[in-house]
């Protein structure tokens, strides 16, 4: 028995390993193979809005998006780097400024 601590208690777990029991689960969702299925795998790109449908513009710059990030291993891109991916994409400022979506119009005093 160890001196310094006299009443250390030992747990052996090795009998018990959680891991090796079959519990059964709601839904087995490790094999992959409705991913599969679907065709393209499916990227989380904004989990909030995920159930949209997004038209092509949309598709497209989300993928530019994508790309940029993981070839300059940015994860989180920075606004100058969002324009660029634009520009790159062929877009232009060719119109006078608008209102700016879901903004109010009316001043709150």
């Amino acid at each position: 028995m160890n001196e310094r601590f006299p009443e250390v208690l030992v747990t052996d777990r090795r009998d018990s390993d959680r891991r090796k029991r079959s519990v059964p689960v709601a839904v087995e969702r490790r094999s992959g193979r409705d991913r599969r299925e679907k065709g393209e795998r499916r990227r989380q790109i904004d989990p909030t809005t995920c159930e949209r449908d997004y038209n092509d513009d949309e598709i497209q710059f989300m993928k530019a998006m994508d790309q940029y990030k993981r070839e300059n291993r940015r994860p989180f891109p920075t606004w100058s780097e969002v324009l660029e991916v634009l520009r790159a994409l062929g877009y232009r400022k060719i119109a006078e400024p608008g209102q700016l979506p879901g903004l109010c119009t009316t001043n709150a005093e």
